[in-house]
Order: structure tokens, then sequence, then C-alpha cells
């Protein structure tokens, strides 16, 4: 009886960890976006495909905290049933997700602290890395070490964009990606690892795929985006657009 009383606190802390951990990414994601609001660098006076891509990545957000919040709380019933979402949400996440990213590679050339064609490869490197590791965390639903834990990592890659609006990144160049886009969102997949080694006594094998996956999908990312075959789709994306007239380096406008 003693062990599983000890079993069942263990579990209960471990569900209050997923929680407070995606409380915290869905934080840094509003406080980013809402940052760059309030100090007038981005507005809501744009075409509605970024309405739509703003509606439907913030709505995975508010999924995860959902499910996570369904756990902590016992509701495993709800949450799997409300799981089934996800299986139609990322196929639009995908889709919306690179339609927005070549959007503003032909308005603008993307964000001038990233270099475009680093711009351009690193976020559907994401993309994909954020849509498998999903795939594959739902195939092991049933074990739920592995699920919760591979979910943790696929949503902390999606934190980059929050990271990137509250970080002076344009100080960072040449190295603003990767420190908003892997540095930073790396920090909660080490944060689950020290808590595993806290309540366990030793790291679970998904915390080393996750991370893996996060920094191991951006370095293939890199070696394209770097490529003679990077540089020439970076410019095929953006020719005869205004994002064309914009250096393929980063640097200050």
């Amino acid at each position: 009886m003693a062990m599983q009383g000890q079993a069942a606190t263990l579990f209960e802390r471990e569900h209050r960890f997923f929680f407070a951990t995606a409380c915290l990414m869905a934080l840094v994601l509003v406080a980013g976006f809402s940052t760059n609001i309030l100090l007038g660098r981005s507005t809501f006076a744009v075409p509605p495909i970024f309405h739509l891509h703003a509606f439907v990545f913030f709505g995975w957000v508010v999924l995860y905290l959902a499910q996570t919040g369904l756990v902590a709380s016992g509701s495993m019933a709800l949450h799997r049933r409300l799981g089934w979402l996800a299986l139609g949400w990322v196929p639009a996440m995908l889709i919306l997700g690179i339609t927005i990213l070549l959007t503003i590679l032909r308005r603008t050339g993307g964000p001038f602290f990233f270099a475009k064609n680093e711009f351009l490869f690193g976020n559907m490197m994401g993309l994909a890395t954020f849509a498998g590791t999903v795939l594959w965390a739902i195939s092991l639903r049933r074990r739920t070490d592995w699920h919760r834990r591979l979910m943790l990592g696929a949503m902390a890659g999606l934190t980059g964009p929050g990271f990137g609006r509250l970080l002076p990144v344009p100080l960072m160049m040449p190295w603003a990606w990767w420190v908003s886009a892997v540095l930073f969102p790396a920090l909660f997949i080490v944060a689950g690892m020290v808590a595993d080694r806290r309540r366990l006594g030793r790291v679970h094998p998904a915390y080393w795929w996750g991370m893996a996956l996060l920094v191991g999908g951006q370095l293939v990312a890199q070696a394209i985006a770097y490529s003679p075959v990077g540089y020439a789709v970076t410019e095929a994306v953006t020719a005869g657009t205004p994002g064309t007239a914009r250096p393929m380096q980063a640097q200050w406008p």
C-alpha cells in the first residue's frame, strides 16, 4: 500500500509539472506577441491569412494547455476524446505555417535579424519536426510516459516565435536564430530532464529524442539553407516580389 501511495504521489507531481510547463509555454507566446503589438512592431491591419494563421496556432496552444490540465485534474476520458482533434489540427498548422512563411518572405524578406535562407529552411524544418513529433506521440498514446514527454518536446519547438519577440534578437546577430528558435525553447526540455532526474533518478529517453529532433533538425536546416540549393530556392521563393530587395544575410536595415 505504501508503494502504491508513493507511485500515486509521483504521478500527481508529474501531472502538475506538465501542466505548469504548458502554462509557461503559453505565457511566452502570449507575452511575445502582445509585446510586439504594444510596442507597435506589429498590427492587426494585415491580410486575413495572418489572422487565420494566428487562430489556428494559438488554438493549438489552447488545446495543449487544456489537455495537460485535463490530465492534471484526472479527466482522462475527456482528454482522450479531445486528443483526436490533433489529427486534424496538425495538418492545418502545417499548411498555414508554410503559407504564412512564404507570404512573409515575399512581402518583406522576413525579419532583418535572420538570414532569409535561414528563416525559410529553419521554419520549414521546425514545422516538419513539430508535426512528426506530435504524430509519434499520438502513436504512443498508450505509453503515457513517452506520449507526454514527446508532446512537451513538440510544443517547446513552437515557443521560438514567442522568445524571438521577447529577446533583443537584433543584438544577437548572426546567432539570433539559434538563440530564439533553439537555445531558449530547449530550456523546457532541459527542465523536463531535471524534473525526471529528481523524481525518477534518471532522464527518460523521450527527452533525449526531443532534444535531438529540435537541435538536429535545425542543424540539417542550416546545412540545406547555406548550400547552393538553399540559396537558389530562397531566391526563387522571393523572385519578383518586394522580398527580393532585402539582402540574403542578416543585417541592420
